[in-house]
């Protein structure tokens, strides 16, 4: 025969308010935040990787590289997007080469925003779960 017993049900409660806690949390926000993150570490990246133009008149150029800026970030059903955008006109040229003024040959590509995509995208599943896991920590340890 089974014997009567008794059960601590408090730290089920606890858990049970901690989790309430968590599906409060503004997910939206997070996304939102997570996004701008990875958008400043690309741009972060993308402009030490431009190159700034050197004159033989002994002029330095910078405006490609102070043409780097950040839009808005836009929630696209499930997906969240955030553009970083270079509006000099000659941009895409130096991103991809091009042929010569005399067009007998060819400047080859810098490829600053391929290279820093590409770096930031390998980067971004610790970085995601770094934040996750903060986020998880805070709600499950601050009472």
């Amino acid at each position: 025969m089974g014997r009567g017993g008794r059960v601590d049900l408090r730290e089920l409660k606890a858990f049970e308010r901690k989790l309430a806690k968590l599906a409060n949390a503004d997910f939206n926000k997070f996304c939102e935040d997570a996004a701008k993150e990875l958008a400043s570490r690309l741009l972060g990246k993308v402009i030490r990787r431009t190159p700034v133009g050197k004159y033989k008149d002994g002029r330095v150029g910078g405006t490609l590289r102070r043409g780097w800026t950040i839009g808005r970030v836009k929630k696209s059903g499930s997906t969240y997007e955030i553009e970083v955008i270079n509006n000099t006109e000659y941009a895409q040229y130096v991103e991809f080469g091009h042929r010569t003024s005399n067009h007998q040959g060819w400047v080859n590509g810098r490829f600053m925003m391929t290279i820093s995509a590409d770096q930031v995208e390998q980067q971004a599943p610790a970085l995601l779960e770094k934040k996750l896991m903060k986020m998880l920590r805070e709600a499950f340890d601050g009472d």
